[in-house]
C-alpha cells in the first residue's frame, strides 16, 4: 500500500528560536528541509541546530544556481528564513523557486541597517538621522563640534554585537576604530559603520507574521534597560504588553507601514521601535522570528506565538486570512529577566538560583552558561548567562518577582573562580 509523501517546507538557517519551527511543521503534516546559508555558521547558532528535525541539510557553497538545483528534487511548498543570517538567502531561493516570497528587490534593505532606515524614510515615515561612513573624516564631519549622544553599529550586525553609544568625538573615533576591520557576530566583514542619532524613549518589540501583505500582530513587548558594565542601554528585561491601548496602536500602526516599506509581505518579522516624544521611530526590523526563545514564553502566556502563526501562514492560509485582524488576549502576564553577570571567569555555580526558582511566578529559565564553563561579563545579547521567564495571571505578582530577581542579580548571584 503506497502512502502519499508529505509536503516539504524548507527553512534557511533554522538556528536559535527558529529551531522550534520544524516540530510545528511536522505536527501540521509537513516534512522539513534545512538549507544552511553559511558553510561555517557561528558557534552560538550551530549549537542550537536540531539535525534530527530535518530530512536533509543542503549547504550553500556560494552558487545560488547549484543550491536551487539541490533543493528542487525535494519540491518544497514553502521556503522561509529561520535566523537573521538566512534572510537574504531565503529571499533569493523562494523567488527562484516561485514560492511565496518577500522577493529580492528590497532584500538588502531588510539586512543592511543603513539602507533599512533610508528605505523607511523614502516611504515617508519618520526615522533617525544617520550616516554611513567608511572613513573617519566623513563620520566626524557628520558628528560635528558639539558633544551629543549617537549610536554606532556594524552595517550588517546581529545580536547587538558591536553597538556603541558615543557622547564625544573621541568616543566616536574609538568606536569607529573598533568596528572597522572586525568581523560581525555572523562572521561577515564590516564594510561600513552606521552612525545614528540617539533616540530618546522607551524601546518596544513588535512581533508579526505576514501573509500576502496582511500583518498579524502576535505579541508586543516593552523592554527595560540598565546602565551597567560600561554599557549605556543594556537590556535587562522584556515585559509582555496587553494588545490594546494608546501606545500599542501607535506602535502597531507605525510598524505596519515599516513592514510595507521594507517589502515584508510574507513570514515573521521582529521589529524594534523607540517610542519617542515625537512618536515611534524604527531601530531595526529582522525578517525572521524573534530570538532569545521569547516566543516560547509568549506561547505559555497567550496560548500561541509567532511560531504557530508562522506555520499557519505557510500551511493554512485560509485560517490565517480569517483571523489576522483579531487582537490577542492576555490571560497571563509574562516577563523575561535577563540576568547580567558583573564579571567574568570560570563559573562554579549560581548560589542563589534556588531563590529565583522559588518565586511565585517562576515559569522556567534558559541557561546559557553552566557551572564549569567560562562566564563572560554581560555586555550584549551574546553574553547573558541566564534568561529567567516569569508568568502569572496577576500582573502585580509577576512584577514583584521581577523586581526581586533584579535585586538578587549581581555579585552574590555568581560564584566565579
Amino acid at each position: 500500500m503506497s502512502t502519499t509523501p508529505r509536503p516539504v517546507v524548507a527553512i534557511v538557517d533554522a538556528f536559535s528560536t527558529a529551531r522550534h519551527l520544524a516540530p510545528l511543521f511536522h505536527a501540521a503534516g509537513y516534512d522539513c528541509l534545512h538549507v544552511q546559508s553559511l558553510a561555517d555558521p557561528p558557534a552560538l547558532f550551530a549549537a542550537s541546530f536540531q539535525a534530527g528535525d530535518f530530512r536533509d541539510t543542503i549547504v550553500h557553497a556560494g552558487d545560488v544556481t547549484a543550491t536551487v538545483a539541490a533543493i528542487r528534487p525535494h519540491s518544497p511548498v514553502a521556503l522561509l528564513a529561520g535566523a537573521e543570517s538566512g534572510v537574504e538567502m531565503a529571499d533569493t531561493l523562494s523567488e527562484a523557486l516561485g514560492l511565496r516570497t518577500n522577493g529580492t528587490r528590497l532584500s538588502s534593505a531588510r539586512r543592511d541597517k543603513f539602507r533599512m532606515i533610508e528605505t523607511v524614510k523614502a516611504a515617508g515615515l519618520p526615522a533617525a538621522d544617520q550616516i554611513l561612513a567608511s572613513d573617519l573624516d566623513t563620520l566626524l564631519g557628520w558628528y560635528g563640534d558639539t558633544d551629543r549622544l549617537v549610536v554606532l553599529k556594524p552595517l550588517r550586525g546581529a545580536l547587538n554585537d558591536g553597538v556603541h553609544f558615543c557622547g564625544t568625538a573621541a568616543e566616536v573615533r574609538s568606536a569607529f576604530d573598533t568596528l572597522t576591520g572586525r568581523r560581525s557576530a555572523l562572521g561577515q566583514g564590516n564594510d561600513g559603520v552606521v552612525a545614528q542619532e540617539y533616540l530618546v524613549g522607551a524601546e518596544y518589540y513588535v512581533n508579526t507574521v505576514s501573509m500576502d501583505g496582511r500583518h498579524y500582530v502576535c505579541d508586543l513587548w516593552r523592554t527595560h534597560h540598565l546602565r551597567v558594565n560600561g554599557v549605556r542601554d543594556l537590556l535587562g528585561g522584556s515585559q509582555l504588553m496587553i494588545r490594546d491601548g494608546h501606545e500599542q496602536e501607535q506602535l502597531v500602526g507605525y510598524v505596519g507601514r515599516v513592514l510595507d516599506a521594507l517589502g515584508v509581505a510574507n513570514g515573521p518579522a521582529h521589529t524594534e521601535v523607540k517610542l519617542t516624544p515625537d512618536g515611534p521611530r524604527l531601530i531595526e526590523t529582522g525578517a525572521r522570528v524573534c530570538g532569545a526563545e521569547l516566543p516560547l514564553l509568549t506561547r505559555a502566556a497567550l496560548g500561541s506565538s509567532q511560531l504557530e502563526w508562522t506555520v499557519t501562514a505557510y500551511t493554512d492560509p485560509e485560517t490565517f486570512d480569517a483571523n489576522w485582524q483579531h487582537h490577542y488576549e492576555t490571560p497571563r502576564h509574562a516577563v523575561c529577566v535577563n540576568m547580567i553577570a558583573p564579571t567574568g571567569g570560570k563559573l562554579i555555580g549560581y548560589p542563589r538560583m534556588d531563590e529565583i526558582e522559588a518565586l511565585e511566578s517562576y515559569h522556567g529559565r534558559l541557561t546559557r552558561v553552566d557551572p564549569g564553563q567560562e562566564l563572560a561579563q554581560t555586555v550584549n545579547d551574546m553574553t547573558y548567562p541566564v534568561l529567567v521567564h516569569l508568568m502569572h495571571e496577576v500582573e502585580g505578582v509577576m512584577m514583584r518577582d521581577y523586581m526581586t530577581a533584579r535585586y538578587l542579580d549581581g555579585e552574590g548571584f555568581y560564584d566565579v573562580a
